[in-house]
């Protein structure tokens, strides 16, 4: 699947590869889909950057230093509630609205409303946004006061998004969790009304992937075009 030149493959849950000219990022790595094995796309893949929001075991598995042994020149962004009991120049890590660059790569984080952070990344000209678990967590099982405290932090984040970054996003990840029932589009469906960015890529959604075609249909009078992740 190519859109203004990026090449994006859906790996698992909320992990994504995403190829630019010069660039191969990787989001979220937990295991490789039924088509696609990771190590064959890092394979002649130069100005590797490898993302990982929380450490969460659906988001984050230490395979990924692996790669090192293979790629000399790879680099990793990760949150820093991920502890490892090593230190190396090329593990970056970062909290809640810190930024850097790596080379020509703007990269800057953003809260969650669970663990860790979500990431802005800005690429060759493309602005890419992963929401980690970054969501509108509204749980049947919770209290109402609980739900509405998740609201509230929910769209106090977005609202920091919002203010520099409203329809200047091109392409972002954000769950579209079943788990959530027929709460499920809440977080998704505001992001798109508040932040605009241009194309939406649902994750976090399991094999549930009706969910993704359910949620494209709510939403197909909003501005957005809401891409398959199984289809790219």
């Amino acid at each position: 699947m190519e859109k203004q030149n990026v090449k994006i493959k859906y790996l698992y849950n909320s992990g994504f590869t995403i190829e630019t000219k010069k660039h191969f990022l990787v989001f979220d790595y937990f295991r490789d889909s039924l088509k696609d094995n990771i190590q064959d796309q890092l394979k002649g893949k130069k100005n590797i950057i490898v993302f990982s929001s929380h450490s969460h075991q659906d988001h984050y598995n230490p395979e990924i230093f692996e790669w090192k042994k293979h790629i000399p020149d790879i680099k990793y962004v990760l949150s820093s509630d991920i502890k490892l009991d090593f230190k190396e120049s090329y593990i970056n890590f970062m909290s809640p609205y810190e930024e850097i660059k790596l080379d020509d790569v703007y990269i800057k984080a953003f809260g969650s409303t669970d663990l860790g952070i979500s990431f802005l990344v800005k690429v060759e000209g493309i602005t890419l946004f992963h929401a980690g678990d970054l969501n509108w967590w509204s749980w049947y099982d919770e209290s109402i006061d609980e739900n509405k405290h998740a609201e509230i932090i929910f769209k106090e984040e977005l609202e920091v998004i919002k203010i520099n970054y409203e329809g200047s996003i091109d392409l972002a990840f954000f769950p579209v969790d079943p788990r959530l029932k027929e709460r499920y589009p809440l977080g998704p469906e505001y992001f798109i009304k508040e932040i605009k960015p241009k194309y939406l890529i649902p994750m976090h959604f399991g094999d549930n992937y009706k969910y993704i075609e359910k949620f494209s249909d709510l939403v197909e009078n909003l501005p957005v075009k809401v891409l398959n992740p199984n289809k790219l």
